[in-house]
Parts: C-alpha cells; structure tokens; sequence
C-alpha cells in the first residue's frame, strides 16, 4: 500500500490554557486577583493601568487628550498637578475629567495650545494608598514658516565639491527633509551627490549635468502634515579650462563662485564630518548613525570598519550609498572608535568617530506588587542600571519618603525596601524614581497587609479526560494570604514528586504519561495558618483514536469504481468524526463521490480524479490520518498482477511480560502478491530517547511473534515492519508501553583512555554509558587511579561528564587506571584495568658525537649519538637536524638563508640532507624532542659544500652587426657553485622546418661576457646554445634564436608611384594600398626569413593604441571597419618567435573618403541627372561661343572679368613691361582645332600663355571624349576661396546646387 500515516494528539488543551493562566499567576504571584465572585471584598491599593507618554507632543487643532487609568478596590480617585502644583480641574471650563478615569479632555478651540503646555502629573488614591503616573509633558507641535533669503545663483567649476545648505527651521518634532525639482521630481542622489543627516545636499564633485535652477529643499513636518520649500538655487557648472576670460567673467557675473578647492583628480577628503577624528554620543537602546561624505575625484568610495572590534552581527546596516552607517538597539559594547574609509584610484583618507555610549536609566528589576500577611517580612527592590549610574528617590503614596512619618518596620537601603513585622493598615504605594542625566524611570509598587484564608479558584469537581500515553495536567488555582501550600492526594494516598507525577509552584499536578490506571479522583488541598480549602477534580484517560483500515494505493481503469476503506478504532467514550481530502484540499463537489460512514466510493472515474486523498477520523482529544493516491488508467484487455509492499501489521499485543523479556505478537497486513520475507521489530525509548526509533530484531516472514530481550529502566515501546519482494512496508501502530524496572549497571564505560597533557597532569577518558545502558537512574563513574604496582588507589565519582584530570602528578609515570559505573541500584560489573603515562617534559639532554659527512655539492650525511632514555622524561618521537647555509665560499658577502629543519623520527642516529647549495658553508645542530617538545640542541657543527655545476647565463641577447656577424652577449650566471673556469658557445644555422645545419662549437674564457660571431650567412636564421663551467662540469644551457641582416642589394625597389608608399625596409618591397568607403585593401612584398607579419594601423593625430591585425602567410589584406572622413597610419611588421619586431615598413598616411547619406541619396536621384545634363549641355554651348569668339580675334567674358577682380593668379603679366595683358587671337599661337593634349592628359604651360587649365581646378585638366572640360568647371568648388583669392570665372551650376544641398 502505498500511503502516509500521522497521528497527532489534540487532548487537553483547557487543561494547557488553564496551566499558562497559572503559571502567569505564579509569576506574578503578589498581584490580588479581581474576582468579584470569588474575591468580592479584598482591599487593594490603586494601580496605575494606562497613561499617556512622557512628551507627549499635540496637534494645536485638536483637543488635547490626556490619558490616567487605574484600578484598586476601592475604586481610586484621580487628582492632576500641573508645573508642580495643583491643578484644578473643576475651575476650568474647558477641562473635563471623564468619568470613572482620570482621563482630561482639553478643549483648545477659541482658545492658544500654548496656555496648556507643562508638565502633568496623576495621582490615583483609595483609602489604602495612592499611585502616581509619570510626569506628562505637553508640548504642541509646531511647523514655523521659512525664513525669507534670496539665493544667489552659485556657479562652480566642474570637479569641485558642492554643499548646498537646506537649514530648514527648527520644528517640534523635527521635519523631515528632502529635495526636489520644480516638477516635484525628487532629484536623482547616488555615491557622487546625496543627502546628510542634517538634509544639506553633497557633491563630492560636480559635473556639467548638474547645471540647472530648480534645487529645492523640502521640509515636512509629520505632526500637522504640512510641508515647507525652499526658495530654489540655481548651480552654474563651468568648465573654466575651455573658456576664455571674457566668457568666463560673463558667467560669474553676479553669483557665487565656488573655486578654491581643487577640481582635477585627487584624493579624496572629508567634506563631513570635517579634519581626521571627531566624537558623538549615543544611547543604549537607540539608533545609532554615522555619516561620512567625502570630496574627490573621481567619486570616491566609501567603507566602515570598528577599530578593534567587528560591526555588530545582524544589527548594522547601510544607507545613503555607504554613507552611512546605522546599528539599531545599541549596548555599551557598540562604544568605541569607528572608521571611514574613502578610496578613489589617486588615493584613500580615513576618518576615525568615537562613539560615547551611555545610558538612561533601565530596570534589571522592577519593584513588584507585595502581598503579606501581618507579622510577615518582605522586601520591595529597585534594581536600576544606566550611565551615569542613576540616582534612587522612594516616594510613599506620592509623597518623598524622607517627609513621611516615621515608620519603624521600614528600612530603606538604596534601592531596597525591607518591611519588617508588618501590621495590618500598613498598606501603601511606594514609588521608585531612578534617575541621570538623560532619563528616568517611575515605577508604583504596592504593599497590601491582608489576612485571608485559602481560597481555591478552580472549579469543583471539574472533568479533565486526555489520550492514554499523553501527558496531563490537573490544576489547582488558589490564593490567600500568607500565600497556601498546596498537596495533593489520589484515593486519599498522598502524591509526591516522582517519576509519574510532578507538583508546580502553582499548584498544578502533572501526570508525565497518563495511562488507563491513573483514571479516578484526585483532592487538591490549599493550607496556611488561616486555614485550609479542599478541592476534587476527575481525571479520565482514554484510549487513543487510531485508523485500522487504512485506504490503500489504487490503479483503477477509466470509467470504474474506487473504493478507499477508513475504519477507525476509538475509545467508547468518543465519537469519531470523518472528512476526506484530495490533495490537501475539499473533496469536489460531485454526486460522484459518495462518503460513506467509513469509506470513499468514487463513480465514473475519470483522469481528473487522479490524486491522494487523505482521511481524517477526529474526536474531541485527538485525531488519526491516513492517505492513499489514486491512478487511472485505459481499460486492458487481461488485468496484470500487481506487486506492491506488503501493508503494515496490525494488532500488536504483548503477553508473558518478565523483568528482562517480552513476548510480541502480532497480525500480519496484506501480502500484495508477494510473500513476506522477514519482520523488523523496532524499539522506541521515551524516557531516555523520545521519538527516536531504533531496530531491535529480525524475525522470519512466517512468524507473527517474538521474545524480546528488555534492559532495566526503560519506557519501551514496540512496532514492526514487513518487507517482502518490492520493499519495506509503513510502521505497524506502536504497542503500549512497557516499563522495565531499575537495577545496576550492566557493563561499564569503554574506551577508557589515559593522556598526558602537561608535566604535572593526567587525563582519564571515557565513553558515557548510554540511556540505555544505565540501568536506573543516578547514573554515575567511579573513577580509580594509582602509579603502577602501588597498593593504594585514589577515587572520585563524578556524573554526566566523560573525562577527568588529574592533577600533581610526576613527569611521565606509568599508571593503572579504572572506570566503573554505578547508579541508585548499585554498581556495574568489576571493571578492567588500563595502562597509560602521566604528562611529559622535555628532553634534558642534547645529542652528542654530531659528525657531518659532505657526499658531494648537494647532499650530506650526518651521524650522532642518540640521548640516553632517563633523560627524555617522555616517548621519543625522533630528533630534529637544523642546519642553515651561512654563505657562499665564491661570493665575499654573507647570503645567509632561513634555517631548515629535517626531522628523522624514531631511534634513527644517522640522516641524509638534501638540495644543499654546492660551494657554500654551513651551519648544523641536532636536539631530541618528544610530545611534550624539543630538547637543548647539540653543539654547532661547521661543513662546507664542494663545488657543483654553475646555474645558466643570465641576459643573454643577440644583436646584429653587419650582415655576416652577430654579436653574443650575456652576463654571468646568479649561481655559480664554484669557480667558473669558462663558457661554451654552440651554434648552428636553421631552416624554417627546424631542420639543423653543422653545429659548431667555441671555448671562451671565464671572464668573457660577449662574443661576435664573424663570416655567417646573411639572412640566415641560427640556433645558439650558452654553457656556463666549472671543474665540475657545464651547467644548463641557455637557447637563443636569430637573424643575419638581408643584402639589400639583392632585393629589388619598385619605383614609387601615386596612391602607395614610400620604399619599405629591406625585408619588404611594393607595399600598396587602395581605400574604399569604409576599408583599406594593403598588399606587399616580403623577401625576408619566415616570420609572423603582422598589419598595424591607428587614426592620425591620435594616442590610441596600434591596432594589430595577424595576416602571416598572404601578401594582401582588407582592414575593415575604418570610419569615413578619417585618415590612418599604417605600417607592415615582422615579428620572431619570441613574438620581437625584426623588420618593419615606414608609415603610410591612408584617409578614407566622405560621403554623406543625403548626398548619396541626392546622387541617385533622376531629376538630379537630368539637371546635371542640362549644364552639361549649357556649358558646352558656352565653350563653343568662347571658340568662336576666340577664332575671330575678340576678347570674351573671362578676360573682362579678369580685368573686374584682378586676380594675379589667372591674369597673365606681359614679357616686356609686366603690365596685364589681354587674351586675343594674336597672342596664341597654338592651333585648336585638331589639336591633341600630350599623352598624360595635360596641356604644358610654355606652349600657351593662355591655357584653358588655368580655368581649372589647376591640376591635370582632361577633355572629355567630345574635347569639352566640364569636368574642370564642374569640379572647381572652393580651393580658391579657400586660399583667400576670389575666382575670376562665373559661378559653377552644380556648386549652386550643393550649396542648396
């Protein structure tokens, strides 16, 4: 069955109000409960139950509401003072005194607020005393206006800190500030602009946003709702270092300007709270809050840290971008010094607050109402605490106790009040007034002399019923005066504390676990000397409610019937209840499912019925559930056999009860179609472990009883489990509970240990004895020790703990240790005896015969002999080689390394140290060490190191001298481990497969540090390999590549044409370029070594870094992503293997055309062509009117215009006398028509003075096919103007058109 089961006790709760309701009774036990059935007639002195705060701040539109409430038998009379004096209520007609309270309505209208501000104070009185509230000051609330200013506009350089000051007036309570904008925005704050405490706004630096003339500061005061501005100010940001001083005197005209601090990059400092320390105070109790608003720029940022101490876990918090740091409820450990860190990438500042903590006074124990019966003694206690420590006033019934008569029972010591032998008509209020600077505390106790019999609250012969098994409580609420024992008795046998039944201080029985026999009558009885009251109330324990048959899990097919069972086993006396949920929810409302009186019958199944639907079967006391979930699937043809885990046993019994053993039995639950393999019976202990279950035994599946083996003093209960094919079945219900009697200790504590931890100490260990295993209760260890083969033993017996140290004890010292455990009922079995050492010391005596034998430059051996035993006064754990390398025997200045330590465990007398450093002198000393630690170190023994191989050279570089020679160089190794006696150099040519040509090889001697290398192959590239010796041999090589120089004079350098750059270097030749719209195609020759080439560009003018692009193993590539209108430069690298320029091209200058988007879109245009055509053609006509013109020896338009701006450039000076000539037909003596223009498409200047490219832009004027130059006209558009001279030709049509454009 697939289902959960919970079962849950709801018993008993009147029985748990009515106990609450006593313990608070038993808490505050000297309050006289106001019974008036019960307790008609008792006096009581008055209590002050409700007042109104201390400041008590009031609306001055509203009446004034002061509140004084109070109970006492008599009911109290209530009386005011105001400042002090009397205040008589009845003379004023605007005040009233509400009936049956002190309550005052004060009706201000007509009339100021202000008349009724001061100082209250209530006095409530009966015959047996008077209680006095707090004193009540009045005070309205108050929202004065603005005052009137005039803001001048403030204008501050960018970078500068900015404080805009709010300051708005003083209100009662103070308001609350925030700053907006015109559109009542609020302005936008963040690390670099906030808000302080005190509401002023901060800029740590300014920026050019920050312009603007609507900064308005609010003030809302919350107790009138109403809300004050600011008159706005207006911030002028300038940037002063792009403005010249002109401008700038304009923008400061009439403002202030805020300049003096620094507006660059700085380190941050503090704006508030000024300098490095300030101090505040605060306290207990309240909020603290800390604020730091630093200047800086960039922004800085801000951190707290406590000096000395962490931020207080769970009650700090931040706000106001890290500016601020809040910790509520402080205590007087918050106090200290706290520090704020600004930090920006210039720097960091701090500032240190130290926070004062002190204290208004707080009650650590408040005086509490006192009963007594006459003759009776009692003390009324003041226990106050605060910083400064608060000064105590007694005050008895609202009169200084120093003015009172003089009363001889009474004794007043600080803050305790002893009343001795009192009398009855002594009763009074005694008032405790704790004071200091920054507070105080009223408090009203009072003392009630009475003399009443016992007097028993409870009900009689009230029913308690509870569950069996569950605990119960039966009370006894009484009072009287001196104060009733109660006792208990149960068929007139006396009840005593035990393990069954307990008796609070309140009177009320609880019974730990009821069970069917504890039914029946119980008898409380109430004594004092007075007298004595009885009462009987009826206890019933009933038998628990549980499911028997549970609903199981249901596969059934669409459109069938599902049947879930809920049988229910109940206590007669009870009548279960049934409600059935799907899905932890109502079940559907549908005629479809029918409850029955213990089932669930679902018709007509269909998908949506899928689901768990639970069962519950309540009574008045508790409750029982259990669940099963409903599949639906298609009808098949052949039902198939369902497996499931078997359903759980049920009707568990236990019969032949013995002191150790029981017998189980048991029914077993349905199979599913699997048989049952095994029973696991488990075991839960309530007195010791309740609610944990543990497994006890297996038993065989075809069994249904077991006899169990019991322990004494154990609270057992039983249940069972069944597991067959598909898995474990639900716990069965629990079987009652068995109770075994208490007896000794079966076993004793084990894994009884014994340690040393110092000198003079021993440690005794154990393993506590489990709940279990203590056999009853009293559970103790008897712990026994004496030194080994001594005949007297020490004992102590302790209890809940699992260790024990001995103390004086000598240093290492065998003992014999025993641990037995013992109980109520006697004690365990004899115990064993252990072995173990008292503490040890460390060793006396230090290693001597320390002979050091060298093996070779790194490795030496080392030999001594070992302490004798007597003085290790411990275990020998080994001995410890110190040894330290004093210097080199090479260098002269000491290199002297840290110590090291090799330890060589056990009895070992000889070892080996490692990794020493050849050709050096050391430093050697052994001590023995143990557990305790190390023994005095032997004698320093001196050895050095022979020589050893050197490290590698250091800084090896190659560079190129000419084209055959490379010059080697280097400097000597850092290690050298001897005398170098010199350097061998190899090296060898390389193709760019790493195939290697003749390695050569050169001895050089020890003091070289540089080699040229002569008669190499140019362009080549080589392989070097750089030894370092010593007689001892080579040390690791160091491996370096590179290149000869190429012979220029076998590369070949392309001419140099337009549009490409300038000769490369000699690795790279007829380097090319082409620009595009928006990219650049680069293409070169390189006649160089393989190598990585790279392309390297970035914008003209500019201090970005070059952009590299990887383009190894082609000879052309497109930089894309160039911006149109920019220029680039643009250079051709080669790089090494160790990723080093080799070879390089100068810079080319490349710019990438212009073109805008509306002229393209223009371009495009057809009534754009058109026209363009049209002037084409207009000009045409022109050229052949000025032809014309020409062939007949006539002046045209150009030479008068010519002559009407006097331009020098385009009018020709006369050979003989300079004077300005004029174009005719006899001045040219060059032929037009058939005429053809040089192969390069010009006309040269010396074959006419009066050449038509001088009416061009004055470059390489061309012809078009039908000989006409509208290209020249058309594009001439602004060279001339731009060079300061006016063009002597008529305007250009489509420079008309693009100025429209």
């Amino acid at each position: 069955m697939d289902g959960k089961r919970s079962c849950s006790l709801c018993g008993g709760a009147m029985m748990i109000m009515m106990m609450m309701m006593m313990i608070s009774h038993m808490t505050s036990a000297l309050e006289v409960p106001l019974d008036s059935k019960v307790l008609e007639g008792l006096p009581q002195p008055p209590t002050i139950t409700n007042q109104s705060p201390k400041d008590y701040i009031i609306d001055p539109r509203e009446n004034i509401n002061i509140f004084c409430e109070a109970k006492g038998k008599p009911h109290p009379s209530f009386s005011w003072t105001r400042n002090g004096t009397h205040f008589d209520v009845e003379k004023d007609p605007k005040v009233v005194m509400m009936p049956g309270t002190g309550n005052l309505v004060i009706d201000i209208s007509g009339e100021k607020a202000e008349v009724y501000e001061g100082v209250y104070q209530c006095i409530a009185r009966n015959e047996h005393g008077s209680a006095v509230s707090n004193n009540i000051v009045i005070r309205q609330s108050r929202s004065p206006l603005w005052s009137k200013e005039k803001n001048e506009p403030i204008t501050v350089q960018r970078g500068t800190s900015l404080i805009l000051q709010c300051r708005p007036p003083a209100g009662l309570p103070p308001p609350i500030i925030f700053w907006m904008d015109n559109n009542f925005q609020r302005l936008p704050q963040n690390s670099r602009v906030s808000q302080a405490l005190n509401g002023d706004l901060y800029f740590s630096n300014v920026i050019m946003e920050d312009t603007r003339n609507d900064y308005i500061c609010y003030a809302r005061f919350p107790h009138t709702q109403t809300i004050q501005q600011k008159q706005p100010i207006t911030v002028k940001v300038l940037d002063i270092e792009a403005m010249n001083d002109t401008v700038l005197a304009a923008f400061l005209n009439g403002s202030d300007f805020w300049g003096d601090s620094p507006s660059g990059e700085r380190v941050p400092s503090f704006l508030h709270p000024p300098g490095m320390e300030s101090t505040t105070m605060v306290l207990k109790g309240d909020t603290l809050e800390l604020e730091c608003i630093a200047d800086g720029l960039p922004t800085p940022n801000i951190s707290w840290t406590k000096v000395n101490g962490e931020l207080p876990s769970g009650r700090f918090s931040f706000y106001s971008f890290q500016k601020t740091l809040k910790i509520k409820e402080v205590t007087e450990a918050d106090g200290g010094d706290y520090r704020c860190i600004a930090k920006n990438r210039m720097g960091s500042s701090q500032h240190t607050i130290t926070v004062v903590v002190r204290a208004a006074p707080f009650w650590i124990s408040a005086p509490q109402n006192l009963i007594l019966a006459p003759k009776e003694t009692g003390n009324l206690t003041c226990d106050v605490d605060g910083n400064p420590k608060p000064t105590i006033t007694w005050s008895v019934n609202g009169n200084p106790i120093e003015s009172s008569h003089n009363d001889p029972s009474r004794k007043v010591s600080d803050g305790v009040i002893t009343l001795s032998d009192v009398q009855t008509g002594s009763s009074a209020v005694y008032q405790c007034n704790a004071s200091n600077d920054y507070g105080y505390l009223l408090a009203n106790a009072f003392v009630s002399v009475l003399a009443e019999p016992p007097r028993v609250l409870t009900s009689l012969n009230h029913e308690y019923s509870v569950i069996s098994n569950s605990r119960a409580l039966l009370d006894c609420a009484s009072f009287g005066s001196p104060l009733p024992k109660i006792t208990w008795f149960k068929d007139s046998q006396s009840i005593l504390n035990s393990d069954l039944y307990h008796i609070h201080k309140n009177g009320t029985l609880e019974i730990n676990v009821a069970q069917p026999q504890n039914s029946g009558k119980y008898t409380c009885i109430a004594s004092n000397n007075l007298g004595n009251k009885e009462n009987h109330v009826h206890l019933q324990v009933k038998e628990p409610t549980r499911i028997i048959r549970q609903p199981e899990y249901k596969e059934v097919q669409r459109n069938s019937i599902a049947v879930f069972e809920c049988k229910v086993k109940h206590d007669p006396t009870l009548i279960p209840s049934m409600i059935w949920l799907k899905d932890n929810g109502e079940l559907p409302d549908d005629p479809r499912f029918e409850v029955g009186s213990d089932s669930l019958t679902i018709h007509d199944v269909t998908e949506d019925d899928e689901g768990t639907y639970t069962c519950i079967r309540n009574t008045t006391l508790d409750q029982d559930s259990a669940s099963a979930t409903l599949t639906v699937v298609e009808a098949t043809p052949t039902p198939t056999m369902i497996l499931e885990q078997p359903d759980p046993p049920t009707d568990l019994e236990l019969t032949d009860q013995r002191e150790r053993s029981v017998r189980l039995t048991w029914t077993p639950g349905d199979e599913h179609n699997s048989p049952i393999k095994l029973f696991l019976i488990q075991y839960e202990d309530s007195l010791h472990e309740p609610g944990v279950w543990l497994n006890m035994t297996e038993v065989s599946g075809t069994s249904t009883t077991a006899q169990l083996e019991l322990s004494p003093y154990v609270y057992y209960s039983f249940r069972v489990l069944a597991l067959n094919g598909v898995g474990l079945s639900e716990s069965s219900d629990p079987s009652r509970q068995y109770r075994t009697n208490p007896a000794k200790p079966d076993v004793n504590p084990s894994d009884v240990e014994v340690s040393g931890t110092s000198p003079d100490t021993m440690t005794i260990s154990w393993r506590e004895l489990s709940g279990l295993e203590s056999n009853g209760p009293g559970l103790q260890y008897k712990v026994s020790w004496r030194m080994k083969d001594a005949e007297q033993w020490t004992t102590v017996t302790l209890a809940n703990v699992s260790q024990h140290v001995v103390t004086g004890t000598p240093t290492f010292t065998l003992y014999e240790v025993t641990v037995q455990a013992v109980n109520d009922y006697g004690e365990g079995p004899r115990p064993e005896v252990v072995l173990g050492y008292s503490g040890e010391n460390s060793p006396t005596v230090a290693p001597e015969n320390v002979k050091v034998s060298v093996q070779s430059g790194t490795e030496a051996e080392v030999h001594w002999e070992a302490v004798p035993l007597s003085s290790v006064r411990g275990r020998l754990k080994g001995y410890k080689v110190t040894y330290q390398k004093m210097r080199s025997l090479h260098k002269q200045d000491y290199d002297r390394e840290n110590p090291q330590v090799l330890i060589f465990s056990g009895e070992e007398t000889v070892g080996r140290l490692p990794d020493l450093h050849p050709y050096s002198h050391y430093r050697l000393n052994i001590r023995a060490f143990n557990g305790h630690g190390d023994g005095p170190s032997s004698t320093d023994q001196q050895f050095q190191t022979p020589e050893g191989v050197p490290g590698p050279p250091t800084n090896v570089n190659i560079r190129n001298l000419n084209l055959d020679s490379l010059l080697v160089e280097w400097t000597p190794p850092l290690e050298d481990n001897g005398h170098l006696t010199g350097y061998l150099l190899k090296y060898q040519p390389i193709n760019t497969t790493e195939e290697a040509g003749l390695l050569k090889e050169v001895l050089l001697p020890a003091n070289e540090t540089s080699y040229t290398l002569d008669k190499l192959t140019h362009s080549t590239h080589y392989k070097f390999f750089l030894n370092a010796m010593t007689e001892t041999g080579s040390g690791p090589a160091v491996t370096k590549e590179a290149f000869t120089e190429v012979d220029e004079a076998l590369i070949r350098h392309p001419a140099v044409e337009a549009g490409k750059a300038p000769p490369a270097g000699p690795m790279f030749g007829n380097v090319n370029s082409s620009v595009k719209e928006d990219h650049a195609v680069i293409s070169w020759e390189y006649l160089g070594p393989d190598g990585n080439v790279y392309v390297e560009y970035v914008v003209d003018n500019s201090k970005e870094p070059w952009k590299t692009e990887f383009v190894n193993g082609t000879r052309t590539f497109q930089i894309r992503g160039l911006k149109p209108g920019m220029s680039y430069r643009v250079r051709l690298v080669a790089k090494d293997h160790s990723d080093a320029t080799i070879h390089s091209t100068q810079e080319m200058l490349i710019t990438v055309p212009a073109m805008t988007n509306r002229q393209a879109e223009i371009a495009t245009q057809g009534w754009f062509i058109g026209l363009m055509c049209a002037i084409a053609l207009l000009i045409l006509v022109l050229l052949i009117v000025c032809f014309i013109k020409r062939n007949k020896g006539g002046k045209y338009p150009v030479k008068e215009k010519e002559d009407a701006h006097q331009d020098p450039e385009i009018q020709p000076m006369k050979e003989d006398d300079g004077t300005f000539g004029e174009y005719s037909d006899t001045e040219d003596h060059k032929p037009l028509k058939g005429s053809r223009t040089p192969s390069n498409g010009t006309v040269k200047k010396d074959d006419s003075d009066d050449s038509l490219v001088d009416y061009g832009e004055g470059g390489d004027g061309q012809f078009n096919e039908d000989g006409s130059f509208i290209g020249q006209y058309s594009g001439k558009k602004e060279k001339d103007t731009a060079e300061g001279n006016e063009s002597s030709e008529a305007p250009s049509p489509v420079n008309a058109m693009n100025s429209f454009v």
